[in-house]
Parts: C-alpha cells; sequence; structure tokens
C-alpha cells in the first residue's frame, strides 16, 4: 500500500515551458519510477481560479516569514509503501547523481519545495472505483500543507478530522478518497491530500458539504483559523501526468 508521499512544488517561468514538461513526463518521471520502491508518480498544475471556490477561502493563514519557498502552481507525487525510498537516497544525495541535462532541465524550477508525508490516516469516497489499479491518485485533487497555530492546537486538529472532516469525504459524491497526511521531512507538519473524479463535482460538492450541519461547520471556522499554510496552500490542480 501507499502509506507514503514525496510532494514537490514549484513555478516555471513561461519560456521554456512546453520543453520541461515533456521531459518531465517523456524522461524524467519514466525513469524516477525506476527507483526501487517506487510505486507511482503523479504530475498536476494548480488552478489558481479554483481558490474562490474553497469553502475555506478566506480564514486561512499562511506563513510569511520567507523561509519557506513559494512555488506552488505545479506539484509533482511519487507514492511508496514507507519513507524509505525517498530517504536511501534522500533528495539531495539523488540530486549529486542527476545528469547534465537533468541539472539543467530541474534548474528551471522556481521556488521549489519539497516534502516527505507519512500517511496519518485515510478513506475511501463513494467514488473510490475511480482509482487506476496502479493507485495513482485521481484525475483532479486538493492538497494543503499547513502547520497547526499552537502545540496545544494539535489535538483538535486531529480530533477534527477523524471526527469530521474524514467521515464527510467517505460520503461525498466525486470524491475519490482523501489522506491525512504528516511529515518525515517539511516545513509544514501537517498535509492533507483530497482526490475527485472531476473538477465540476469537486465544485458543486466539497465547498458547501457542511451546510446540512451548522455546529459542525462552526468547528471548521475555529480549527482552519489557527492553522498556518504553506504559501498558495491549498491547491486545486489537475493532473498532467498520467494524462486524464
Amino acid at each position: 500500500m501507499d502509506r507514503s508521499i514525496w510532494a514537490i512544488w514549484y513555478d516555471l517561468p513561461e519560456e521554456g515551458r512546453e520543453e520541461y514538461l515533456d521531459w518531465l513526463h517523456t524522461v524524467h518521471i519514466p525513469e524516477s519510477k525506476e527507483r526501487p520502491g517506487y510505486l507511482w508518480a503523479a504530475h498536476y498544475e494548480s488552478q489558481e481560479s479554483q481558490k474562490l471556490k474553497n469553502n475555506v477561502e478566506g480564514r486561512l493563514g499562511h506563513t510569511g516569514d520567507g523561509l519557506v519557498p513559494s512555488g506552488d502552481r505545479y506539484i509533482l507525487l511519487f507514492g511508496a509503501e514507507t519513507t524509505n525510498p525517498f530517504f536511501e537516497p534522500t533528495p539531495a544525495e539523488l540530486a549529486e547523481t542527476y545528469s547534465t541535462e537533468t541539472n539543467q532541465m530541474l534548474s528551471r524550477r522556481i521556488g521549489e519545495r519539497s516534502a516527505i508525508f507519512v500517511e496519518e490516516a485515510r478513506v475511501d469516497g463513494p467514488d473510490i472505483s475511480q482509482r487506476s489499479a496502479d493507485m495513482t491518485p485521481g484525475p483532479w485533487m486538493q492538497m494543503g500543507s499547513f502547520n497547526a497555530g499552537s502545540l496545544e492546537d494539535e489535538d483538535e486538529l486531529g480530533a477534527w478530522y477523524a471526527q469530521w472532516r474524514l467521515p464527510c469525504m467517505e460520503t461525498l459524491p466525486g470524491c475519490i478518497g482523501c489522506r491525512k497526511l504528516v511529515s518525515a521531512s517539511s516545513w509544514a507538519k501537517h498535509s492533507v491530500l483530497y482526490e475527485f473524479v472531476s473538477l465540476e463535482m469537486r465544485n458543486e460538492h466539497f465547498p458547501g458539504h457542511e451546510k446540512h450541519d451548522p455546529e459542525k461547520e462552526a468547528w471548521t471556522d475555529v480549527v482552519v483559523r489557527k492553522l498556518v499554510h504553506a504559501p498558495g496552500s491549498p491547491n486545486v490542480g489537475r493532473r498532467l501526468y498520467p494524462a486524464i
């Protein structure tokens, strides 16, 4: 089972963008998937306009310390059974083995940040059958990476996911599944990955899914106002690889 995810966020300049994407999808990702323990890879392009359709937009705090790189237009994900394939070798050690071409292509990334996560919990949505047999995440996703406001807020955050948000995803139309992640190596201690069958289904059902329970909706408001997100988080993204 794919219980670990290595996530890489970054931006790209407009010039050379298509050349980079072609190389990434036809050369770099296929080569990466050959590494021992790598189970799948998925590459997403963030849809900036969709942030306005997020049910917590306007309530999120984002880090402004300048220490966290701000790239977020593209998100590259690799899945593995454990974190071991991502630490043996580490991303830095892996970079030392790259060819000149690979280094040149990767140098085009702007504001790159990386995180290695372990799955804390997961639920399957009503459309779990839409996930591919090789476990690659769905054609559309939403991913957030963040820290709790304080140490005292950690238990409440965990309770909110366990008692409310994750159970909601089990019945949300269009939801393939949801994973709550914690960091093995990252600025953000927490992450969450939602998978959807389409942007239309996500936009129709996710933003208002709490309206039937005002008390729990109010709990969400209390919890999310304390979070400190990475730049651009959460991202709604369309899968570029494998092609939809």
